[in-house]
């Protein structure tokens, strides 16, 4: 009787084993296949930045991705970071999850109406939620911006893992933030919010070490990731380690004008632009680089070398992940997405506060920042680089973060695809939009998300196909995207694109480009071309109706057209400050 009792236990252990080792091996047999996804986000940086968009900043690692794989220039965004980032993480218009407006500048009129609260919805799964359901590791570090709150930290927004800077900016050592209500600033580590920062922080360092640490933690185990890493860099305050801050002496003496032309000449060069493209429009207020005293010129330069030190040195670390992956065979099975959340910002902070002293922000400023040339690009000083040179980084658009002109939301892109069957490829074709990423990866990754009831549906378009080969683009010649913030919109529809910016950047008016023939938005189409201008401006309609896009009351414009030079009403090529084309003296169309 024992005897059986003992062998009735035995197989029922031996049964129990099996049972578990099956189970084991059916995880593994699910998951082996699945890719893993990794996202490179960079923080206000212009199309033409880096060396393989044209850019004359030394970054090899983000140059050897694009060789790698695909370079895609017809990618959207949205003009400032936190509403990108709500799409990159849903799939779903910002106005929709949250993000309508940033939390920091909603108008009176977006104040408590739905989808402008300015921390994400908890209404829709994140990107991270859905793939961590179904059998992925998800680890965030870096800039977050989607809210402050316990429910709206990363980790409650799907990540296993996270460290993160909650605020928009700060700076790059220490817990100063952007301003006096968050310094100090605002991070966390997983659901912890913490009172001080790991030893020598540095915030490329830091967000590096820290996924790369994550990814260590199960990389045996089997199971897929998909990894999200928000840099700072190279967003204002513009802070490098002290070796850093020579590097690039000398490099941006030949002033904007120079600069702009030679990166236009290698983007034909490469093949990323056609020959017949034309530089954007220079800034009207920005005088000639050559108008200015030497003094002016030289210390003007020092803020872009600075600027490209901090882009360099994100570069550098960035090589330091790509080496960890491929050191521990996990390259070959990631995707690989890299770009910019935004256009570049022409704000100065610190010069803006010179301007009002005594205010409270001002004092701010003053008491937490250092400031003057020899301190420019250290530790707690507060360095921007301004329009003139923001208007190199985006060259050869016109614009800027916070508008809808190209500068300010046509973002440089790069997709490395584990097969790397298109090495080297420049995709010129694809109209492509940050909110394509999350169904990209869920269907590459094999996972629907017909399994989350909600009211808004994923409307971003997989690029799968695309990615394997089959099709150039996700999108047809009649598919639109269309784009709000600040009052600043545009619809994009295959060759086409309105914008409407409030005044004085645009003229307040719906504007015509042909952006295939015209991607510097000189040629404004108009008057010429009545019926495709009515075709987007129903089209606009349609989105805005679809979008809930409430246009704001007040926005980031107002004020700016009395503080600036008045803008040249006819074109004049000999006017000192850039001119404006109107519509009857040339076309290109």
């Amino acid at each position: 009787m024992k005897t059986n009792q003992l062998k009735s236990k035995m197989l029922s252990l031996l049964a129990l084993i099996v049972l578990l080792l099956c189970g084991k091996t059916y995880a593994q047999e699910k998951t082996k296949d699945q890719p893993n996804f990794l996202v490179i986000v960079a923080d206000d940086m212009g199309f033409s930045d880096v060396g393989a968009f044209g850019g004359e900043i030394n970054t090899p690692n983000i140059d050897k991705l694009a060789q790698e794989g695909t370079r895609y220039t017809n990618y959207y965004v949205a003009p400032t970071c936190s509403p990108t980032r709500s799409m990159l993480l849903t799939g779903i218009d910002n106005h929709l999850v949250g993000l309508g407006n940033m939390y920091e500048y909603p108008a009176p009129n977006q104040i408590n109406e739905k989808g402008y609260e300015g921390f994400l919805s908890k209404e829709v799964p994140t990107i991270a939620e859905i793939l961590k359901d179904n059998g992925y590791h998800t680890y965030m570090t870096g800039k977050w911006h989607l809210g402050k709150n316990k429910e709206h930290l990363p980790s409650a927004c799907g990540f296993e893992r996270s460290f993160s800077m909650l605020s928009g900016s700060g700076s790059y050592f220490s817990m100063n933030g952007p301003d006096e209500d968050a310094t100090p600033n605002h991070f966390v580590e997983d659901d912890q919010y913490l009172s001080k920062l790991p030893k020598n922080y540095y915030a490329t360092t830091t967000f590096t070490d820290k996924i790369i640490s994550y990814i260590d933690e199960n990389k045996h185990d089997g199971k897929p990731f998909f990894a999200y890493l928000a840099h700072q860099a190279p967003h204002d305050p513009l802070m490098v380690p002290n070796k850093w801050l020579r590097k690039y002496k000398g490099v941006f003496d030949n002033g904007w004008d120079v600069l702009r032309d030679e990166r236009l000449e290698r983007m034909v060069e490469m093949g990323i632009l056609s020959e017949k493209t034309e530089m954007g429009e220079r800034l009207w207020y920005i005088p000639g680089f050559d108008e200015l005293k030497v003094l002016a010129q030289v210390t003007t330069a020092r803020k872009m070398e600075i600027y490209a030190a901090v882009l360099d040195y994100m570069d550098m670390e960035i090589g330091r992940l790509m080496e960890y992956l491929e050191k521990n065979n996990l390259k070959d099975n990631t995707y690989i997405v890299f770009f910019s959340d935004n256009g570049p910002d022409v704000n100065d902070k610190a010069s803006t506060y010179k301007k009002y002293p005594g205010t409270a922000a001002a004092n701010w400023m003053a008491k937490t920042y250092t400031h003057g040339f020899q301190n420019w690009g250290r530790a707690e000083s507060f360095t921007a680089y301004g329009p003139s040179w923001a208007q190199v980084s985006s060259a050869p658009f016109y614009g800027f973060k916070y508008t809808t002109y190209e500068g300010g939301i046509r973002s440089p892109l790069i997709v490395v695809s584990p097969n790397q069957d298109n090495q080297g490829v420049i995709n010129t074709e694809a109209i492509l939009h940050v909110k394509d990423i999350a169904p990209t990866f869920l269907e590459l990754a094999g996972v629907s998300s017909n399994n989350y009831q909600t009211n808004i549906a994923i409307q971003g378009k997989s690029w799968a196909s695309m990615l394997d080969g089959k099709t150039m683009s996700p999108r047809s010649e009649n598919d639109y995207l269309g784009t709000e913030l600040f009052s600043a919109r545009s619809i994009r529809k295959g060759d086409w694109k309105i914008v409407n910016v409030p005044e004085p950047i645009g003229n307040g008016e719906w504007q015509l480009f042909n952006v295939k023939q015209d991607p510097g938005e000189r040629f404004d189409l108009a008057a010429k071309n009545p019926s495709k201008l009515q075709e987007l401006k129903l089209d606009w309609d349609e989105y805005q109706k679809e979008n809930n896009v409430i246009i704001p009351n007040r926005t980031n414009f107002d004020g700016m057209e009395d503080k600036l030079p008045p803008r040249p009403p006819v074109y004049d090529p000999d006017f000192g400050r850039g001119s404006e084309i109107p519509v009857e003296t040339k076309s290109n169309n």
